[in-house]
């Protein structure tokens, strides 16, 4: 895509950059008048001012129809928590009964002294008992929470989208006072619940105290609605004490940049390439965020509280732990699915400003103040759940970089835009097709699915240890020889498991 470049005009040799950092084109043209020329063309075609002239509104695939399902989730669908498909997989039953009992409702009960008076019960009626859990469960969530639509004109917050998940006892006239006590209007909502224990991770935008340290009763009570029940609850802020929000984004922007030129460098020093990776100082980006994630996935799974994640906008560093998060907590968010599923939920409908910080990835000369890579560090931090995991993510390692390139250059139009305001003034789902809903049809799932994915129903914690992380070779050396020998191995040992099973398949005995 010609949108895609930005350019270095040197003499009469034109640089020719990729933003998703694939490869880089040299032309040499005979006069300099001619290659100031095409330079000026190529500035012009990538920052075009207005995006319904960009690409995704005018790609037309033979496969695919404007007609076709927009999106995989909906507010409303995450309000009832999943619709409980993971109980399925409940098979210990004396673990279920202690979760039952600790609902402390009156359908629970009758069945729990049913089943003592015929313990037999437990195991002649399997079924019935988690469906009396869901229920019970579903219950007691629906008296907890409730689906807002303040902001369904997005006047209460423009980055929020129509919808959003809040305590039940907080009225939309509250929600109104706290939006104006937080960064941007992002006040407190739900974006994850945890079936097993009850406990929720609740994330927004900074509170605006100000130097006198002002307070909000509303938003007080908002969160006492939160941990209501509990004894206590925590809150992890990801803004630094030391740094500003621009000075983070633009320090994330430049390790991005000395590491792609690290990975660009064409010596063959060993020591000048541990120096320049070293000062890149990427993987210490790497390392704090899955420590942070690590950090409210215990809170949540082995502490059992309920956490409120904040950072200064709410936009950047807030989702970025809370998709990490859920991902070590749920299995349900590591199969492919459940994975597009979560970023769809978590990135662009949360509100990440994608038209912002990816306009030109690392080879901005301009060095625009909302750049930053935010979005490319998450798939990074998955790459090394993935890579210490290789059997608990149902996608492979091809999806992630499909997703980083797309990011930045994409022929849909999932990441058009900053927030559901701007997609829904634009008529993104109306006039562009939809990333996620692609990458699910059947040859592309066969694509980026994991062969050796094994479903487990227990949490993955990450080793963040400097030893078990790794440079992404798969994304950062990708035009590197040995890159493509490894991409080349990796291909073929897929292929070997997917014939191993459907071999296996077609040697087991048909059922009768």
């Amino acid at each position: 895509m010609i949108g895609s470049y930005i350019l270095a005009l040197n003499t009469a040799l034109l640089t020719i950059s990729c933003v998703a950092l694939i490869c880089a084109l040299h032309l040499i043209t005979p006069f300099l008048t001619t290659t100031t020329t095409l330079c000026h063309v190529f500035q012009t075609l990538s920052c075009l001012d207005s995006m319904s002239e960009l690409y995704p509104f005018f790609y037309r695939p033979s496969n695919a129809s404007l007609r076709d399902q927009w999106g995989l989730s909906s507010l409303e669908r995450h309000y009832n928590f999943h619709e409980w498909t993971n109980e399925d997989h409940v098979t210990h039953k004396v673990y279920l009964l202690s979760r039952l009992l600790r609902l402390n409702n009156p359908v629970v009960s009758k069945c729990f002294m049913q089943t003592k008076r015929n313990p037999l019960m437990l195991e002649q009626f399997p079924v019935t008992l988690i469906s009396f859990y869901i229920k019970a469960v579903t219950d007691v969530h629906h008296d907890r929470w409730r689906l807002s639509t303040v902001n369904r004109d997005f006047s209460v917050c423009p980055s929020y989208p129509q919808a959003v998940i809040v305590p039940k006892s907080t009225d939309d006239d509250m929600l109104e006072k706290v939006a104006k006590f937080r960064q941007g209007g992002r006040f407190p909502v739900l974006c994850y619940y945890h079936k097993k224990n009850g406990m929720v991770i609740m994330r927004s935008s900074q509170p605006l105290t100000g130097a006198n340290r002002k307070r909000c009763t509303e938003d007080e009570q908002l969160l006492q609605a939160v941990i209501d029940g509990s004894d206590k609850g925590y809150i992890i802020d990801t803004r630094s004490s030391q740094q500003a929000l621009q000075a983070r984004m633009t320090a994330l922007q430049e390790s991005l940049i000395k590491l792609v030129e690290a990975c660009g460098e064409e010596s063959n020093n060993m020591d000048r390439w541990l120096s320049k990776l070293e000062n890149s100082k990427w993987l210490s980006h790497v390392q704090t965020a899955l420590s942070t994630a690590g950090l409210l996935a215990e809170c949540v799974e082995r502490d059992g509280h309920s956490v409120l994640v904040h950072g200064s906008e709410g936009t950047d560093s807030t989702l970025l732990i809370s998709t990490l998060a859920q991902l070590i907590m749920d299995p349900s968010c590591r199969t492919l699915e459940g994975f597009l599923t979560l970023l769809e939920r978590e990135w662009v409908q949360a509100g990440h400003p994608f038209q912002q910080r990816c306009a030109h990835s690392a080879h901005s000369h301009a060095r625009l103040q909302q750049e930053s890579p935010v979005f490319l560090l998450l798939l990074d931090c998955v790459w090394q759940l993935w890579r210490q995991f290789p059997l608990a993510l149902g996608f492979s390692e091809a999806l992630l970089l499909r997703l980083a390139t797309e990011a930045y250059a994409s022929d849909y139009g999932t990441f058009l835009g900053n927030n559901q305001q701007e997609r829904c003034a634009l008529g993104v789902k109306e006039n562009t097709l939809c990333l996620f809903q692609a990458l699910l049809r059947p040859r592309e799932r066969d694509c980026y699915s994991n062969p050796l994915y094994e479903n487990t129903e227990l949490a993955i914690w990450p080793s963040v240890h400097p030893q078990s992380l790794q440079l992404w070779r798969g994304f950062f050396l990708r035009w590197t020889p040995q890159t493509h020998h490894l991409e080349e191995a990796q291909e073929e040992i897929r292929n070997m498991v997917i014939e191993w099973g459907k071999l296996a398949l077609s040697s087991c005995p048909a059922s009768t």
